[in-house]
């Protein structure tokens, strides 16, 4: 039994169709594959083999896949998926063909200030080097990296939403962009690889089952407090705008890139609904069936904080929406939570 809901793998291979046929037979190579993109990702290839008989194939690099598939049985049965242990900066290559890499990993703290900010940059910089000597060996011409929002530095206030041609940058002077900068330098090493066909998937917040819920991700947070009976507790003064996509919605987003992507290009992938810190928590409230929201600080009257994708280039270019409101998301995934913890 899938570990997302089969409303969602419904939604995915509607939208995808097409694409799974363009893979048909393909192998791929996924860096990453055992966290929450990467769960729904191998979900969704489990569903189009099932239902299209599309014969994909993948090899998924995972720390300690042991745990990973004692927590997901059902994928440890899967004759589609192969398991490889070791870290993206120092796994030994597989001898098996690929067709496609998607390097899906990342180097961040599960809480601020518990990851040094030279061991990320070094991290994030040894890791796809070694992915990009492993496509080189393997003979891969096309491959979808997971870059972030956070290579726009901060979004001016005046900016509804980013567009990836905003020449902004995190300022290296301070130690917290070290996540940012090692984005930006991800992508810089991709692009300068002429051999290897790179799209970038710039991407900004998300919610879905399997969202880290004791993270240092708001969204998460909210759905946590909501769980346990509240109060929702939001510890700024509410004000920073976000925007968040369902993950039935990311996983169409990155497949399309993967597939008809522009080479050496990015695309912001994220929902350009932007909706405020405290909306959030209260939206969160109310899809809990309502419990209290406590925020910690009062509105100082300055700018507004934004966080905020413009997607005109991923319509355009690809035919991608925001297909799932955020009031459906967040039910969703409040909805599977609740049938996780009860077993």
């Amino acid at each position: 039994m899938a570990s997302v809901p089969v409303a969602d793998l419904d939604h995915i291979l509607a939208h995808t169709e097409t694409l799974w046929r363009n893979l048909a037979n393909a192998r791929l190579f996924i860096t990453g594959g055992t966290g929450f993109f990467g769960i729904w990702l191998l979900e969704a290839i489990a569903a189009a083999n099932d239902r299209l008989n599309v014969g994909v194939g993948a090899t998924v690099l995972s720390r300690n896949p042991a745990s990973f598939l004692a927590r997901m049985p059902h994928l440890a049965s899967r004759s589609e998926f192969d398991w490889l242990t070791g870290h993206p900066a120092s796994f030994r290559f597989p001898q098996q063909q690929h067709d496609f890499l998607l390097h899906l990993a990342t180097a961040t703290s599960a809480h601020d200030g518990q990851t040094d900010p030279v061991e990320m940059l070094q991290t994030k910089l040894t890791g796809i080097r070694h992915v990009i000597d492993y496509a080189r060996y393997a003979g891969i011409s096309r491959m979808l990296v997971t870059s972030s929002g956070a290579v726009y530095g901060p979004q001016p206030a005046g900016l509804s939403h980013v567009p990836e041609t905003y020449a902004g940058a995190p300022d290296p002077t301070q130690a917290a962009s070290a996540y940012g900068q090692g984005k930006r330098l991800v992508e810089q090493i991709c692009a300068a690889t002429p051999e290897i066909e790179c799209v970038f998937a710039r991407c900004f917040s998300f919610v879905g089952p399997h969202l880290p819920l004791d993270a240092r991700f708001a969204a998460g947070n909210f759905l946590h407090d909501a769980l346990a009976g509240g109060p929702i507790t939001v510890g700024g003064d509410g004000t920073p705008l976000r925007s968040y996509l369902y993950a039935g919605d990311l996983i169409p987003w990155l497949l399309q890139l993967l597939v008809k992507g522009q080479a050496r290009r990015a695309y912001n992938v994220g929902s350009d609904q932007a909706v405020s810190i405290a909306e959030l928590a209260h939206a969160v409230a109310k899809a809990a069936g309502g419990c209290e929201v406590v925020v910690r600080k009062v509105p100082d009257g300055g700018p507004v904080q934004r966080y905020v994708p413009s997607i005109a280039r991923a319509r355009e270019e690809l035919g991608l929406d925001v297909w799932t409101p955020l009031p459906d998301a967040l039910n969703r995934t409040l909805d599977w939570a609740r049938r996780h913890a009860a077993g």
